[in-house]
């Protein structure tokens, strides 16, 4: 998938259903579930840590607190003048300012952050700060964390619909549409998607079909909406993973392990949107709600 996504979140945290489990396994299983997300959300390079996201010029990016550079961040434990970083077509470094602070014994001076020719995509670590880069099609952006954000510290969890079996349907795989998949994301732009196929699947005695992305060999993605967005979930929608069919094109959508995207925790992610044909018209009362701070 082309957007960053959401590997660091969920591809760890899906397993398949064991068919025939106890309702008390079953309800055990989400538990684990949401136990894995709090963990995933609060790692270092989880959600809540976020503090800024910079979009690049080409040239000589100044970074610090003073507000004379070009990227300010105000914070007690960031320099005036940290360093720059310097962006050439496909590769931008960063470069610590001599005197300013010194700058950490894993670091040059200068550090490749990305490269597309040589493949390199790293972060580096200041006191209790972290940044990486991030292209997003035209954009180059710089991904800062603070390793010590309140946010950190004021989350109290994710509530979520009450767990219900109800929602674990079972599901069958279709070829993809010849057209592709395009999603947006909340800049504005859309690309084209790895597009594995379509999931159908009956609710109250209609059936409905999802459009699904391949992420490598791990399970499907997909972004869907439905009538508790605004509501009582992520205005925008939310997110799940489905096992990879077997043999015969069969699998299962559960719908309690819809989960909030990023942007239900911070305004420095970059998450894609559902789709028109993603969006279910009736209330999907299952998986994570938006109320996720209190």
């Amino acid at each position: 998938m082309k957007f960053f996504l959401i590997s660091l979140l969920c591809l760890t945290l899906v397993r398949p259903n064991v068919q025939g489990q106890t309702a008390a396994s079953y309800t055990a299983s989400i538990k684990h579930f949401d136990t894995l997300r709090i963990k995933a959300l609060t790692d270092k390079n989880g959600w809540l840590n976020l503090a800024g996201l910079y979009w690049l010029k080409p040239g000589d990016n100044t970074f610090g607190s003073a507000t004379t550079n070009t990227l300010v961040f105000k914070h007690k434990n960031m320099p005036a003048i940290l360093g720059k970083f310097k962006v050439l077509e496909n590769r931008v470094s960063f470069e610590f300012e001599k005197g300013a602070s010194k700058f950490p014994n894993d670091y040059s001076e200068e550090t490749v952050l990305f490269d597309a020719a040589s493949k390199t995509d790293t972060s580096i670590e200041f006191n209790q700060f972290m940044w990486s880069i991030i292209i997003r099609e035209d954009k180059i952006g710089v991904r800062f964390r603070d390793l010590k954000n309140p946010s950190l510290a004021a989350f109290k969890g994710n509530k979520r619909f009450a767990i219900h079996e109800k929602w674990n349907l079972p599901a069958k795989f279709l070829p993809p549409n010849p057209s592709g998949l395009f999603v947006t994301n909340v800049l504005g732009q859309t690309t084209a998607q790895d597009y594995a196929g379509k999931i159908s699947f009956e609710y109250q005695g209609k059936n409905y079909v999802l459009d699904a992305i391949s992420e490598g060999p791990g399970d499907l993605f997909v972004i869907f909406g439905d009538a508790t967005n605004g509501i009582n979930t992520y205005h925008t929608g939310r997110y799940m993973y489905i096992p990879r069919p077997d043999k015969n094109g069969n699998t299962f959508i559960d719908f309690n392990k819809a989960f909030n995207p990023p942007c239900a925790y911070t305004p420095y992610a970059t998450c894609p949107i559902p789709p028109q044909q993603n969006i279910l018209p009736f209330k999907v009362t299952a998986g994570e709600l938006s109320d996720q701070h209190k």
